[in-house]
Order: structure tokens, then sequence, then C-alpha cells
């Protein structure tokens, strides 16, 4: 298959998941919006407007990561409601191609959410353009590692109500309870030492850091960058090796 046809094959999917929906259903776009507004809003009446500036990051981070897994569902609803996978395996059009396609369709459609957050973080003024390097960075490696996750467990559902009990867990595991709208010394020294078996600890400090809210040392900042792209690489390897592109 040509680079060119690759090209279109993933233009075309960003026009039907991501583009289309937009234009014929915006009320989803508010959804989006939803849950890293409710924690933005709680968190800061919560704390009299301390962690304000940390809801702001944080929200990105939420949002970047349910991007991904919300990715679930709809490769779900594809491969066994419509059968489009099926389609899809017996055309030129290779996995790689069909994933980055409809991931990318769900950074298109979820653009305008993620573009609040990035607004209220520029009003608020932490961004800086060496900060804005490390949160395109660190927002980019979380949709990717949410993206692979997300691949390989709908290869493995046979009914997209399933996609709606692990995707909630998922963003409560990896965003709610994981220092992300916080920083991490807010937790006791038993709770940080848990904390750090979340990738988004890691992604939550990075971004943090970047917008001047808390200090990081080049060895801190090196350890977490590290992580934070291991665990991407496993995920990926991991849906390389153990997803199911073809029904058995």
């Amino acid at each position: 298959m040509s680079e060119r046809h690759r090209a279109r094959s993933i233009f075309a999917l960003v026009q039907i998941n991501g583009l289309v929906p937009i234009r014929t259903q915006p009320l989803y776009l508010l959804s989006i919006l939803a849950s890293p507004l409710s924690f933005l809003f709680f968190i800061d009446i919560a704390s009299h407007g301390a962690y304000y500036a940390f809801g702001v990051t944080g929200g990105m981070v939420l949002t970047m990561l349910s991007i991904g897994t919300g990715l679930q569902s709809d490769l779900t609803h594809y491969r066994n409601d419509l059968k489009f996978q099926d389609v899809v395996v017996a055309s030129p059009v290779e996995a790689p191609s069909y994933i980055f396609g409809m991931a990318l369709s769900e950074l298109v459609y979820s653009a305008p959410g993620l573009a609040v957050f990035v607004v209220l973080w520029g009003i608020g003024g932490w961004a800086t353009l060496n900060g804005a390097a490390v949160l395109v960075g660190t927002l980019l490696l979380v949709w990717g590692f949410a993206t692979a996750l997300s691949f390989t467990l709908a290869t493995y559902f046979t009914d997209v109500r399933e996609t709606w009990m692990y995707s909630p867990l998922i963003s409560l595991g990896l965003t709610v309870i994981p220092p992300v709208y916080y920083p991490i010394t807010a937790l006791p020294s038993w709770a940080q030492t848990l904390a750090y078996l979340s990738p988004t600890t890691y992604a939550g400090q990075l971004v943090q850091a970047a917008s001047g809210l808390v200090a990081l040392s080049a060895e801190h900042a090196a350890i977490d960058w590290g992580v934070l792209v291991g665990f991407t690489a496993a995920l990926f390897l991991l849906a390389a090796t153990k997803a199911r592109w073809r029904d058995p």
C-alpha cells in the first residue's frame, strides 16, 4: 500500500469518525468537557482557589486520556455491530493505518474541548514556550498509551456495553486517584508510593512543572519522561503482539 493511499485512508477515517459527528451531533462536544470541567469546578471550590491551576493542567491530561480511552467504544461498535473492521481487514488498509486514523479522528473530534483548557492555561499566565513543548510531548504520550490500551481491549470485547464498564474505571484509576488534579505532596507518604504506580502521575508532574506549579529537578524530570515513554512503548508492544486484528 502506497503512502498516498495510507494518507487517504487515514483522512477518510478522520472524516467518518471525527468531522462528520462534529457537524451532525455538536451536542456531544459538551459531553467531552463534562468530566474535566466538573473536576476543575469542585477542586477549585474545595481548595478555595488554591488548586485552580492544578485543575486546569489536570483537565488537559484527563481530556487527552479520555480521547484515548473513548476509542474503546468506537472500535468495539465498528468491529462487532457494523462489522467494519472485517471490511478493513479484507482491504489493503493495514492495522496501524486503521488505528492511527481512528485515534486521530477522536483527537480531531475532541479538539474543541481540549482547546478550552489550553485557553484557560494561557489566560492563567502559566504558558511559556518551553512549557508548551513539554505540554505537547506529555499529552501526546498520554494519548498514545491510552490509544494502544483501548485498541487492545476493544479487540477482545464482544459488546459495546463492556466498554461502559471499563472506560470509567480506567479514567478513575489513571486521573482521579493519582495526583493529576493536585500536587503529589498533598498525599501522605504511603499514598505517594502507590501513586507512582500510575503513569499519569509522571505525566501530571511534567505538566505541573512545565506550568511553574511545582519544582522538578532535571534528574526527576528525566525519570518522569523515561517512565512515561517506557510505559507507552510497552502498551504499543502489547497491542502489536496481543491485539486480535482478525477474529479467531
